[in-house]
């Protein structure tokens, strides 16, 4: 287990958290059965269930697993996987490809790291475990002298889409990337025209991609297997929020 950070700070009554990287096998289907335990069987998705209990797909074998633990039991309590763009070269593209066309984006693959599966154990969601994943993040590209940090983010369409809509329309206006930096998707999420009366839900983790400084890079897509629509998301390093550079570019140095 390659470590990543010192435990990360905590009051008197919070658990004690360590941030490190998957270096086995074991270690990745501890992660796998905790993306499992939340994405599938939380979500319900019973198509997806199977024998091993695990969310896996062919992208884990080229990613690396940052894992956050909680000390005193030594469970996985959070994770996220990044793949760098050497990785993702040798793997012929990045998982948002399969969503989303990524033509105009081709003169930075060489400095655009990618980050997804986002995922945190419901009792461990008080903010502590996703700053240690987001400074482990900003280590991990600052290691591949990545520039560019993409993501897919995910909606549920539970409510038949109302929400998304309502977080696309919500986001679209102030936090649309420029033209040169769009994507188009492959199999576009229908967004209904925007409601009076609609309050959009933004999930954290889109809620901390914008407040980092992302952008949305245009429509989002309709993931069929997940039941979900993706926004596609986008954070230049140079456009990271200061108050978020000084803490995850100091946090983020690998040891």
């Amino acid at each position: 287990m390659q470590r990543l950070l010192a435990p990360a700070e905590q009051s008197a009554s919070s658990p004690r958290l360590t941030l490190s990287i998957a270096s086995t096998p074991a270690e990745v289907r501890e992660v796998q059965r905790l993306r499992y335990k939340v994405f599938i069987e939380g979500l319900g998705l019973d198509a997806l269930k199977n024998k091993e209990r695990l969310d896996r797909d062919e992208f884990d074998a080229y990613c690396d697993h940052l894992i956050v633990r909680d000390s005193a039991t030594l469970k996985v309590v959070g994770t996220y996987r990044v793949l760098s763009p050497q990785a993702a070269e040798r793997h012929r593209g990045f998982y948002s490809e399969q969503e989303f066309d990524l033509t105009r984006m081709a003169h930075l693959r060489g400095r655009i790291a990618e980050a997804g599966r986002a995922c945190i154990h419901p009792k461990y969601r008080s903010g502590a475990v996703i700053m240690l994943l987001w400074a482990g993040i900003a280590g991990f590209m600052q290691k591949h002298g990545c520039e560019y940090l993409i993501g897919c983010a995910s909606v549920s369409l539970a409510d038949g889409g109302l929400n998304a809509a309502a977080i696309y329309h919500a986001i679209a206006e102030s936090n649309m990337a420029p033209a040169e930096y769009r994507v188009r998707p492959h199999l576009a999420f229908p967004i209904a025209p925007p409601r009076s009366d609609s309050q959009p839900v933004i999930p954290p983790l889109i809620k901390g991609y914008l407040r980092s400084g992302a952008w949305i890079c245009g429509e989002p897509a309709w993931d069929a297997e997940f039941h979900s629509a993706d926004m596609f998301m986008l954070l230049p390093l140079a456009r990271l929020d200061s108050r978020y550079a000084r803490h995850y570019l100091k946090e983020g140095e690998t040891a």
